[in-house]
């Protein structure tokens, strides 16, 4: 069972980016924000340099002597027929996918640090887009990565602990998932969480998978945990709702579209599935 962005598919290139890596024949992929110009919202428009709208470039890759860059504009013309990578990811393969995360999470960075952290001065692009540097005091800026925990936590009877924001529709359910605080580690982070949202303590935590997801910039650490308590209280903020499912559960609630759970774009639904190790069918978000 895999998910999107579980794996890339391009070669980064690093040693080229101080080169001469402006390739006039190269691929373009326009994009602004998440949102990549496409045809017919089923494909990228890729598009000769001479063809891109004038935006900073990022060199994604070079495979066969083909390069591969991103156009990062504010906004993608309608024109090109703008779709967010959420909704276009599953559609591409995996090369393209992989470009795409790549390309994202570049333009999501650039697009709030235009300006240097430590002196505020406006920052210039290096490194075929993967630094900024700043001419002011020297300092360089490198693209940020915010590692968040997502967890599917279990009990004695091996039940799932599934739970709903208060923005989420009736009947809307995923997995707890929360931010790391500085100075702790991933494992500290995941019982913090499941404790702060749920009210529930767990002990042992098994690393799953993880899942870059550049929307902005997190990097999804999956993890499976074990719970010591099962008396559920919610915080209220986060979470308004949580409960505990089993595989039966889940498997005729989902079918009945009682149930919503997260579409296959995000790992939140790989460790459900891997959890529950059958086929589930129904609505997703």
């Amino acid at each position: 069972m895999n998910f999107a962005f579980d794996r890339a598919q391009h070669d980064r290139v690093a040693s080229l980016r101080k080169g001469d890596w402006r390739d006039p024949k190269a691929k373009v992929m326009v994009l602004g924000g998440e949102h990549i110009a496409t045809f017919g919202g089923t494909s990228i428009r890729w598009l000769n340099l001479d063809e891109a709208p004038e935006a900073e470039l990022a060199l994604l890759t070079v495979r066969e002597g083909q390069t591969f860059l991103a156009a990062m504009v504010d906004r993608v013309p309608d024109d090109l027929e703008p779709l967010s990578l959420r909704a276009i990811g599953t559609s591409l393969d995996e090369f393209e996918t992989s470009l795409c995360v790549h390309a994202v999470g570049l333009a999501r960075w650039h697009d709030t640090h235009g300006r240097c952290a430590r002196c505020g001065a406006p920052t210039v692009v290096q490194q075929a887009g993967h630094i900024r540097h700043c001419p002011s005091c020297g300092a360089d800026h490198f693209p940020r990565t915010d590692p968040a925990v997502i967890m599917l936590v279990t009990d004695d009877q091996d039940r799932a602990l599934l739970g709903r924001q208060g923005a989420w529709p009736e009947g809307r359910f995923s997995t707890l998932a929360g931010f790391v605080e500085p100075g702790e580690t991933l494992e500290d982070a995941v019982r913090r969480e499941v404790d702060e949202e749920a009210g529930i303590r767990v002990d042992e935590v098994t690393y799953g998978a993880s899942q870059p997801w550049p929307f902005p910039s997190s990097l999804m650490v999956g993890f499976f945990a074990v719970a010591q308590s099962t008396d559920i209280h919610v915080d209220g903020e986060e979470i308004e709702e949580a409960a505990w499912f089993s595989r039966e559960e889940v498997t005729e609630k989902s079918a009945a579209n009682e149930l919503v759970l997260p579409g296959s774009v995000s790992i939140s639904r790989w460790l459900i599935d891997h959890w529950h190790g059958g086929e589930i069918t129904g609505r997703w978000t």
